[in-house]
Parts: C-alpha cells; structure tokens; sequence
C-alpha cells in the first residue's frame, strides 16, 4: 500500500446530449485532466464523454473499470487498488451524480472502509433539479426508484404513496423505464385523486425540457408524449 492514498471523485455527467460544460462547472474538466484511472457503467460512452471535456487527453492511457448489473459483487473492492497505490480515481455515472440511484454508492461504500477519501463534484441531478422546478414539499420528500412492474402491485404502491404523502406531508419520488413513461403517466391519472399534484419532469437541462406540475384533474386533460424521454415524477397529495 502506498504511503499516501489516492482520492476518489465522484464526477457527474450529463443528463443527455447536450455540450458538457453548458452545465458542468470547469472543476469536473480540472478532475478528467488529471484522473487517468475511472469506475464506470459503459466504457464506450465514458470514453466519448471524457474526449468531450478534455479532446487531448490520451485515451489510450486510460485504465477504466466496469461497475454495472454483469459485476461480479467480488470484484469492486479491487477497483479501488490504484486509490491503495496512490492514484487518484475518478467515478463516472451514465447521466447525473455518481451514487444517487447509481450503482457508484456500492465503490463509496468500500472507499470510507478503506479510509479513502472520497470528493464530490458538481453536476446535474435529475432527482433534485425536478423537486426544485416542481413547487411541492423540498423540506420532506423520498425518492422511491422504480415502482413495481406488475400492473396491480404498482396500483398498491401508487395509492401506498399517495396515502403516505398525505399522512407525512411528503413530495414522493419516483422513475419508470423511458418506455413505459406514458403508460405511468395514464395510471397516475386513473388511480390517484383529482386533488393530487403531480410534476412530471422530462428532458432536464436539454432544449427539450418540460417541466409541469398540475392536479390529476388538471393532468387528465393533458395530452404530453413522455415516450422514451428520462422523466421524474413527484406526487404530492
């Protein structure tokens, strides 16, 4: 082990196709330049993102590890063997904050274990740029990942959470698989009640942004195409 630890930076990205330094402050092009060793979802798209930041850097140089779902649970706390080393490491997400519904926390975890330390980067997260465009609860409010597949249990945990914000006065949270955003968007409209808010949040930071909060009763004269496009939702009852 070497005598002084590398860090690892937790560096966000961004949240679609867009030129990254319109949203990314210069500190996370300041990190790429230096940063040769990356934790990261997809090697292909990490690589174009960091050529998009610093064109210059040696791309062959870099030394890039995969943390996705084929991740063997053995293997990450190896990924962090060049932190031992010295080296500092960065930890690249898809899109938004490493570590915020991000595989990313997993490494985090293991580097305050080994006494790492560990710096966050400013970026774009989608989790928090909707809560603070939507208008509902900031000071109380839990973001609940994806709700259930199965069409009768994600119509008990629609009602679950909306009892549950009612009770709590909590903004609740939640994503669906791009794909399948309008067919959410119908059932928030057939199960919740006509006085429930709701924000839908889609495209955040991209010149297709929309972002709108509205009533059930509102929303069910909506007609929004949310088709494969990344979108939150906030209910608040």
């Amino acid at each position: 082990m070497a005598d002084k630890l590398g860090k690892l930076y937790l560096i966000p990205s961004t949240l679609g196709d867009i030129p990254p330094l319109e949203v990314l402050p210069i500190s996370i092009k300041r990190a790429i330049e230096e940063i040769e060793h990356y934790i990261v979802e997809n090697e292909k798209t990490a690589r174009h993102f960091i050529k998009k930041i610093s064109p210059r850097k040696s791309q062959p140089s870099l030394k890039l590890f995969a943390l996705n779902k084929f991740t063997e649970a053995s293997e990450i706390p190896n990924f962090l063997d060049p932190c031992l080393e010295g080296y500092d490491m960065g930890i690249l997400s898809e899109a938004g904050c490493p570590g915020v519904a991000d595989p990313g926390a997993a490494v985090v975890k293991i580097a305050h274990e080994k006494h790492i330390k560990v710096v966050p980067l400013v970026g774009p997260s989608s989790i928090l740029l909707a809560l603070m465009a939507s208008g509902l609860n900031g000071q109380n409010f839990a973001f609940n990942g994806y709700l259930p597949i199965d069409s009768s249990d994600r119509k008990k945990e629609i009602k679950r959470l909306e009892k549950k914000s009612r009770e709590e006065a909590q903004s609740q949270l939640f994503i669906e698989t791009p794909y399948r955003n309008n067919k959410l968007l119908e059932e928030l409209q057939k199960t919740l009640l006509p006085s429930t808010m709701v924000c839908v949040a889609c495209d955040i930071t991209l010149t297709t942004e929309y972002i709108a909060t509205k009533s059930i009763a509102q929303w069910k004269h909506e007609h929004i195409d949310l088709h494969k496009r990344p979108t939150i939702f906030i209910i608040q009852a």
